[in-house]
């Protein structure tokens, strides 16, 4: 008798790792290549407008520096760099940008762990009531937290951008690390405890160095999104602690097509994410791809 298993077609594996596969063709990669060069393409104008000057803008368009190399200079981003609202927006934004990611990375983290792991009243509600705040629109929270700070001193500062941004920006790290961390092996952790391993190096020796991807991930987006905020900034911060976003914006209310100084300025303000990105691009990466192979 011919055996089932013979007649059976062979197993094509698991959907994840058919769309690995699948993504893996040359086709898909023409593809993606096609989408980056689409993306890259203002970018690049973006660029070449920066380096050239305002009569060459106004009389062309920026790809006729392709044809013509000796248009280019960087005589726009010295100027950039003399202009000492710009320099101090820029700071601004870096000021704001990365202790609000360090301080929603470090706290989400403790959070996801403890949501994940640990036993403690009222956990799962605590948990439900953390992703309902997904839900809520960050314009509700305008105008009581602006007077809030008004009564605190903290309006019109940096530290005030900073909370708001950390207190709108901790739902959804922590709702994302607290799933990811919720995926490691119980085996492992409870093999640490029974090493003698307590809570605090477990998650520090263990958790967080398998959680890795997600926490890169969750740190590349939240940097992304508060150094490209104006509305938040807008409301909060005053002129003294505008960030560039708003400095730029500014600009272009005063002093209209002021190309000169919004190109490289906008280039500026473009290429700190870039740079970010592509330095944790290989845990983005595997914690993008961490759900799809397991």
């Amino acid at each position: 008798m011919t055996s089932t298993t013979q007649g059976a077609a062979p197993r094509r594996g698991r959907p994840g790792s058919r769309l690995v596969r699948r993504l893996n063709s040359g086709l898909v990669q023409a593809f993606l290549l096609l989408i980056g060069l689409i993306w890259v393409t203002p970018v690049a104008g973006l660029f070449l407008s920066s380096l050239r000057s305002e009569e060459a803008n106004a009389g062309s368009g920026w790809w006729k520096a392709l044809s013509a190399p000796s248009q280019l200079s960087f005589d726009n981003y010295t100027a950039l760099l003399e202009n000492s609202g710009i320099t101090a927006a820029f700071w601004n934004t870096v000021l704001i940008s990365v202790p609000t990611t360090v301080a929603v990375v470090a706290i989400a983290a403790l959070a996801g762990y403890a949501f994940a792991w640990l036993e403690f009243p009222g956990r799962d509600w605590i948990f439900l009531l953390v992703v309902a705040m997904l839900v809520v629109p960050i314009q509700i929270g305008l105008l009581p937290v602006a007077k809030m700070f008004g009564t605190l001193g903290l309006f019109g500062s940096i530290p005030g951008v900073v909370l708001f941004h950390v207190a709108y920006g901790l739902p959804f790290a922590i709702f994302l690390l607290r799933n990811y961390f919720a995926e490691i092996p119980k085996e492992m952790l409870e093999a640490a405890r029974m090493d003698g391993g307590g809570e605090w190096r477990i998650f520090s020796r263990l958790v967080l160095p398998l959680g890795k991807p997600a926490i890169a991930s969750l740190a590349i987006f939240q940097f992304l999104w508060v150094w490209n905020d104006m509305l938040v900034a807008l409301i909060f911060a005053d002129s003294e602690s505008q960030p560039l976003t708003v400095a730029l914006q500014s600009e272009m209310r005063q002093f209209g097509s002021n190309i000169g100084v919004l190109a490289p300025g906008a280039f500026l303000s473009l290429v700190v994410p870039l740079v970010v990105f592509f330095a944790f691009q290989r845990h983005f990466v595997q914690g993008v791809m961490a759900g799809s192979v397991k």
